[in-house]
């Protein structure tokens, strides 16, 4: 059995990483937890400005290079636009995080149809770049990984009692698309492990902006084992490990970093 320390498999150095959302609350720290193991990122945003701020702002290590493209997982001539330009500006892709998402707060009560599938549209966009990716990667004969974001909310139902009275339901429309994601990142691991390219999915649990009620969180810190609330660093482990070597023999899983949420 090779020798390889656990820093060469968590290292990324020379590893192109595409990630999509990056200027988010949460793709902003998945964003620099891949150029802190040393790829070299492009930031993918359907606003060109975010995009390139958010470039700007990632480490560099051993001579890594970041760049930014402008993708819009809603339009498939975008996302073809997007993905070829961040091949022709990096060289390559051999790592795509799928976490750009285009949100409606409508709940179950007042979505509308077209609003329901806006947001189920973020699914197809994932499952095109992904296609894309993949012959990106078996055109090249090489090896690559997808880690699409999925959520708590996609293998459990929210709190009823820990939104009332203060906002909207947690949306519905939300669940069906992150139950959806968790499920196609298993089928399309199974077809895609013979070329290899590895699938897997990682999900959230609460870990509210800055922009959300105070209120409603300490509502859902009630509802978490640990009595608080997810911080954005606290993902950036878990996605290396799906995303590096480290990770090399795992494939079509859902890694969930809820503080024990969905234990309960």
């Amino acid at each position: 059995m090779d020798d390889v320390s656990i820093q060469q498999l968590f290292d990324l150095t020379g590893r192109v990483a595409l990630i999509t959302g990056a200027s988010g609350w949460l793709g902003n720290a998945m964003a620099t937890a891949l150029a802190e193991a040393g790829a070299n990122v492009v930031v993918a945003s359907r606003d060109a400005t975010k995009a390139d701020e958010t470039r700007a702002t990632l480490p560099t290590h051993k001579g890594s290079r970041h760049h930014f493209v402008v993708l819009d997982q809603l339009d498939e001539a975008s996302i073809c636009r997007g993905f070829e330009d961040a091949v022709t500006k990096a060289g390559r892709v051999d790592i795509l995080i799928n976490n750009g998402h285009a949100a409606d707060g409508h709940d179950l009560t007042d979505v509308a149809a077209d609003q329901f599938q806006q947001v189920l549209a973020n699914a197809t966009g994932w499952f095109l770049l992904s296609r894309q990716f993949h012959g990106h990667v078996v055109h090249r004969s090489a090896s690559g990984c997808i880690v699409n974001i999925g959520s708590m909310y996609g293998q459990v139902g929210s709190y009823p009692d820990a939104y009332e009275g203060i906002c909207a339901a947690s949306p519905v429309s939300y669940h069906t698309l992150k139950g959806g994601v968790i499920h196609m990142t298993r089928h399309l691991a199974v077809y895609w492990a013979k070329d290899k390219v590895r699938v897997n999915c990682l999900s959230p649990g609460p870990f509210p902006g800055p922009g959300v009620s105070q209120a409603l969180v300490e509502r859902l810190k009630a509802k978490s084992p640990m009595g608080r609330m997810g911080l954005p660093h606290e993902l950036k482990g878990a996605l290396l490990l799906l995303a590096s070597d480290a990770g090399s023999y795992i494939t079509g899983q859902n890694l969930t970093v809820d503080g024990g949420w969905t234990a309960w």
